[in-house]
C-alpha cells in the first residue's frame, strides 16, 4: 500500500511539473494507471491510494478481474486502450468508459450500434499511426480528416480525440507534435500519448491523457 501511493505521488508529481513547465494546468492532464498483466491483488492498492482511471489493453483481461474492483470501487473510469476486434464490441462498450483504438470504419459501425443498444455513451478516440508501422494498428495520418469526419457524420460516433503510439526507436517528439497539429485541426479537445518513458513530453506537446503502466505498477513480469 505505501509502495503504490509513493509510486502514485512521484507519477503525479511528475505530471504536475511538466504540466506546469508547459505553462499547463496539471488538472487538465488525466492520469490513466494501465493495469494490463496485473492482477486485481496488484491494482487495489492503487485504487486503495485514491487512483481511479485506469487502461486495460484487452477485453477479456479486463473482465476477470474489473466487474469485482467496480463493485468495491464504483467511480472507477476504465479505458480500452489496445486493439479492439469487432467480436468483441458488445463486451467492451458493456464495460468500458472510453475506447482509444478506433481505426476502422467496420468497428465504428459496430460501436456506433452497439452504443445505441445499450444505450450508453463511450468516450471514443481515434488512433493515428503517426509513424506508418505497418504491424501497428491505427489510421494513417494524412486518412485522420476523412476517418474522422466519417465516425461523426455516417456513424454518428462522439469522437473525443486523438490517440498515437509513437514507433518504439524513434524520438516521441515529432509524433506528440504531429497528432496535436491534427487534433488542432479536427477541433478535437483531447490528446491520448504518452506513456512510462515519455509522458513528460507528451505533455510538453499537450497530452490531455497519459497513459502510465510500469510507473505506476513496476516491471511486469
Amino acid at each position: 500500500m505505501d509502495e503504490a501511493r509513493e509510486r502514485l505521488a512521484s507519477v503525479n508529481t511528475r505530471v504536475a511539473r511538466a504540466a506546469a513547465g508547459a505553462g499547463r494546468d496539471p488538472a487538465d492532464v488525466l492520469l490513466i494507471a494501465v493495469s494490463k498483466s496485473f492482477d486485481a491483488a496488484a491494482i487495489e492498492p492503487a485504487l486503495n491510494a485514491g487512483q481511479r482511471e485506469f487502461g486495460e489493453n484487452r477485453v477479456q483481461e479486463a473482465q476477470a478481474k474489473w466487474p469485482r474492483l467496480r463493485q468495491l470501487f464504483p467511480d472507477v473510469q476504465l479505458s480500452l486502450i489496445g486493439p479492439l476486434q469487432t467480436n468483441k464490441v458488445r463486451d467492451a462498450v458493456a464495460l468500458f468508459d472510453a475506447i482509444h483504438s478506433l481505426d476502422r470504419d467496420r468497428l465504428a459501425a459496430s460501436l456506433a450500434a452497439e452504443m445505441r443498444r445499450q444505450g450508453r455513451t463511450l468516450s471514443v478516440f481515434v488512433q493515428v499511426n503517426t509513424g506508418g508501422e505497418p504491424q501497428k494498428s491505427g489510421v494513417r495520418p494524412e486518412k485522420a480528416a476523412d476517418f474522422v469526419r466519417r465516425c461523426r457524420e455516417e456513424h454518428g460516433l462522439p469522437v473525443a480525440g486523438l490517440m498515437c503510439i509513437p514507433p518504439l526507436d524513434a524520438d516521441p517528439a515529432p509524433h506528440f507534435d504531429m497528432l496535436r497539429r491534427l487534433a488542432e485541426a479536427l477541433d478535437l479537445p483531447f490528446l491520448s500519448m504518452g506513456m512510462s518513458a515519455d509522458f513528460e513530453a507528451a505533455i510538453a506537446h499537450g497530452a490531455t491523457h497519459v497513459r502510465v503502466g510500469s510507473a505506476v505498477f513496476g516491471e511486469r513480469g
